[in-house]
């Protein structure tokens, strides 16, 4: 019998030598590490039916094909896995990306085709009969021949006998192969790892007996992801990390003059870090108990010390300080709980199906912020219109592959059975004010400091508050603060701030908003308000508007700032923190969006007559979408493509709210001839929306009054910037500024939007002088009407200080008798807007004047000195 295998062995290897079998000779590439371009019809569709629910994010994957004609791919996983090697194969095969032929240390012999099975077979019995040793794929340069010829591969960091096969038995490693052939030829090569995910859940610090058993959520046994892919293939799915380019890594000066086997390492390390951050920007940190989180708070040597000198200074026991920490971080703490959070995404499906026509999101700006998450926290910080934001913003975050942020909300919503179930969607409580609440406010922002060190994202409205008028609030900086100070005693290497638009066509407390506004008193949270809240089930809102601004990095914020947060002085750091208030509250109105409902509103309420045409009122919308399109401004699709039908259809919606009536009845149903007036009772809810858009507007708007106060058709930009600058500072408790912009900077820009429109014209001889246009009159009284509400309310605040000493009127009853001054003046006809008597106006016009020191009667100069400017400004409107 030996003879006889002798002798067939013998044959086989003269057919060689003579050539019999030239194919089998000349292309030796019968490896079982390397899969064909085809490998059957048969195996291919059971693979492609197998892998058939599993999801790749299209947008992730469409760089693949530029990164292969710049040079070479090769996948990168974490574990060794041949159920994610022939994935890759399968799906990116069918998708015409480069797909992975190559597996670095695999063995794929059950996948290929039967006849290269008996060549690789044949092969390697006839290369262990001449050289006692199987064919090495590294050695014989299969793999860096087949990268070089254009084809994809893929690699593994972490398997079960990695370090045994490198260091004990010392084969080769890939890294360290990828490194040499790198080094040897001008194409990069791109290493793209990619992370597999069976489940979303974030881990627990203690494994269950399932994980024990079948395996982790992020590497399960065969036996878990066989259930996982049949019971629910949807909820496996790829990310792509961000390619690490091999040529760029080596040239760093760090990885210069190295040796490989360090050069392999530290490729190695940085590969594993950055796929373990992707996979946690995912996840979410390790989620541990209520009990374990209160615990590792409340021992931090920072709180203990606090503690006991809270306890000698106050003459309280210790134990007694003790025991208030831990129901301070009871009041305070979330309670993270996953089926919670997806019990709410299925009711909040069911509530946008049904009162919302969708919602619209900026998908490149969510996927920046997404791509950032891996370098720190992700501080979220949407403005604040409705109570549905943070519903909204934790849900389209959680349908986006990202962990839900553990949001700030006021301690007036956790009111029982809600307050639970907010813990567990995230929401941690806060209290309004922290004056006198010392312990409080160490407990607080040590819980910050964890949420930080931990990993979590944090999700907090900077207005502090829900928005009544429809414009953002100014930044309130306390939360802002307690994080930047977690930054600085070192909670994270970094935090990255997204401020992010949210947006409604329609406002689902409208009308609560329009109470608080007319200076009646807020009615608190109830569950009686949330069953009360089913009628609104019944309403349409239209749409839902989401919009992210560029995520930035705090850590580069302060590189460009010069003094590292530990140097700076207790004044350097609040300027700072003001200054991020203000660049986020910045952010937020620069990627707003306009709506059709808030354009239509401002366009109505700056009519200069009491009634109005569909075509006057076009002629509106025109100018004031010209001006938009000068800023850049966001403006909805509609508005785009068929504004006309557009504005028509929100003029519909008007009338059918009540918020403006016809006065002649026209037979077009098109409203085209039909004459209209606005509803005196819904002025505020009109002003409401209009304010929703206004942000874009003010820097037109105060350059169009200090062009028109000038009473000239011919004036130079010179002649504009003192007005510019006194009505920005005027008025700056109702808008933010850009603090990086000055007043010039900003006429400047508004004079060659207004040339642009054919408001102005450059002076043919004179420089930087301008000639008004007729048309140009007309549109420029438009823009500055954006501001007469604010003037009236003013008006009336400072009519209150005019009449009363100061200290003679209890601060507060102070707004109400600004209210009664304000509709005595309105019956009277000395104020022409009903909308100027706001509540919220009336605050701020108090708090500029208070601050510029007019504080009663007494202060007739500055008195006086206000009213003639607003006198002055009044006339021109």
């Amino acid at each position: 019998m030996l003879k006889w295998i002798k002798s067939k062995l013998t044959k086989f290897r003269e057919k060689i030598r003579t050539g019999i079998d030239t194919s089998l000779q000349d292309n030796h590439d019968y490896y079982p590490c390397k899969l064909p371009d085809n490998i059957g019809f048969l195996s291919n569709t059971i693979l492609k039916l197998f892998f058939s629910g599993i999801k790749v994010a299209k947008g992730q994957t469409l760089n693949l094909n530029n990164l292969k004609n710049e040079g070479i791919v090769v996948y990168v996983n974490k574990y060794k896995s041949y159920f994610r090697y022939l994935f890759y194969y399968t799906r990116y095969k069918q998708d015409g990306l480069p797909f992975p032929q190559i597996g670095f240390d695999y063995n794929v012999f059950i996948w290929q085709p039967v006849s290269r099975i008996l060549k690789i077979f044949s092969y390697h019995l006839d290369h262990l009969i001449h050289n006692w040793t199987l064919p090495d794929p590294y050695q014989k340069g299969l793999i860096r021949r087949e990268l070089l010829n254009g084809r994809s591969a893929i690699l593994s960091l972490v398997e079960q006998k990695g370090f045994h096969r490198r260091f004990i038995k010392a084969k080769t490693d890939p890294i360290q192969y990828l490194i040499n052939m790198q080094k040897s030829i001008d194409r990069p090569i791109f290493l793209v790892p990619q992370l597999m995910f069976f489940n979303k859940k974030p881990h627990r610090s203690m494994p269950n007996l399932i994980e024990l058993l079948f395996g982790p959520k992020e590497n399960p046994g065969r036996i878990r992801r066989m259930i996982i892919l049949f019971r629910n293939p949807g909820r496996v799915f790829v990310e792509m990390s961000e390619p690490v380019n091999l040529k760029s890594f080596l040239e760093l000066e760090e990885n210069q003059e190295r040796s490989i086997e360090y050069q392999a390492l530290a490729l190695r390390r940085s590969l594993l870090s950055q796929m373990n951050r992707h996979y946690q920007s995912i996840t979410g940190p390790v989620l541990k108990s209520r009990e374990e989180m209160k615990e590792s708070i409340l021992i931090k040597e920072r709180l203990q010390n606090f503690m006991e000198h809270h306890s000698k200074a106050r003459n309280i026991p210790i134990q007694k300080v003790q025991k208030q920490a831990s129901d301070f971080l009871d009041e305070i703490a979330a309670n993270y709980n996953m089926l919670i959070i997806k019990i709410a995404s299925s009711l909040i499906t069911w509530v946008l199906n049904t009162m919302f026509e969708g919602f619209t999101v900026n998908e490149d700006g969510l996927h920046r912020v997404k791509n950032m998450s891996q370098k720190g926290p992700i501080i979220f910080i949407p403005c604040h219109k409705s109570h549905i934001d943070y519903l909204i913003l934790s849900y389209l975050l959680y349908h986006n592959n990202m962990p839900c942020p553990h949001v700030a909300a006021g301690k007036n919503l956790s009111f029982w059975p809600m307050g639970s179930l907010f813990r567990g969607g995230g929401a941690f409580f806060i209290r309004r004010t922290f004056k006198g609440a010392v312990l409080y406010s160490k407990v607080f922002a040590e819980y910050i400091f964890h949420l930080l060190a931990e990993g979590f994202n944090v999700e907090f409205f900077i207005e502090g508050g829900r928005s009544r008028t429809g414009k953002l609030i100014l930044p309130k900086l306390g939360l802002l603060s307690i994080l930047l100070n977690a930054y600085k005693d070192g909670a994270c290497e970094d935090l990255i701030f997204a401020p992010i638009f949210i947006g409604y066509d329609r406002v689902l407390e409208e009308s609560s908003y329009l109470h608080e506004v007319e200076g009646k008193e807020k009615q608190p949270e109830s569950l009686m308000q949330i069953i009360k809240a089913r009628k609104f089930l019944k309403k349409r809102c239209g749409r839902i508007y989401i919009q992210f601004h560029e995520p930035f990095s705090f850590k580069t914020l302060l590189d460009q700032y010069g003094t590292p947060i530990e140097d700076m002085s207790s004044k350097e750091f609040n300027i700072l923190c003001r200054n991020m208030g203000h660049r986020i509250i910045n952010g937020i109105n620069r990627v707003s969006v306009v709506t059709p409902h808030a354009l239509v509103a401002a366009a109505i309420m700056n009519c200069a007559k009491k009634s109005f045409t569909f075509e006057h009122l076009m002629t509106h919308v025109d100018t004031c979408m010209s001006y938009l399109l000068s800023q850049k401004a966001k403006q909805t699709d509609t508005l785009l493509f068929d504004h006309i039908n557009t504005v028509e259809q929100v003029l519909n919606s008007y009338v059918q709210r009540k918020f403006i009536e016809p006065i002649t009845k026209d037979t077009d149903t098109r409203l085209t001839h039909t004459l209209f007036k606005v509803n005196e009772n819904k002025r505020q809810n009109l002003e409401y929306y209009k304010n929703n858009c206004i942000s874009f507007f003010i820097p037109g708007a105060i350059t169009a009054l200090s062009i028109l106060v000038k009473d000239a058709f011919q004036f130079s930009a010179s002649d504009l910037h003192d007005d510019y600058k006194f009505l920005q500072y005027f008025f700056k408790y109702e808008f933010a500024y850009d603090v990086d912009k000055t007043p010039e900077h900003y006429v400047r820009k508004n004079i060659k939007a207004f040339i642009d429109d054919a408001i102005l014209m450059p002076h043919p001889t004179l420089p930087d002088t301008y000639n008004l246009t007729s048309i140009g009159f007309r549109k420029l009284q438009l823009l500055s009407r954006f501001l007469k509400t604010y003037f009236e309310s003013y008006w009336i605040v400072l009519n209150y200080f005019m009449q009363y000493p100061q200290n003679s009127i209890k601060p507060k009853d102070r707004l109400k008798k600004i209210e009664a001054i304000g509709n005595r003046m309105y019956k009277k006809k000395e104020l022409e807007r009903k909308e100027a008597l706001s509540a919220i106006n009336f605050k701020n016009g108090v708090e500029f004047f208070t601050t510029n020191g007019v504080k009663g009667s007494d202060d007739n100069e500055k008195i006086v000195f206000y009213a003639d400017a607003i006198h002055k400004y009044l006339n021109c409107l």
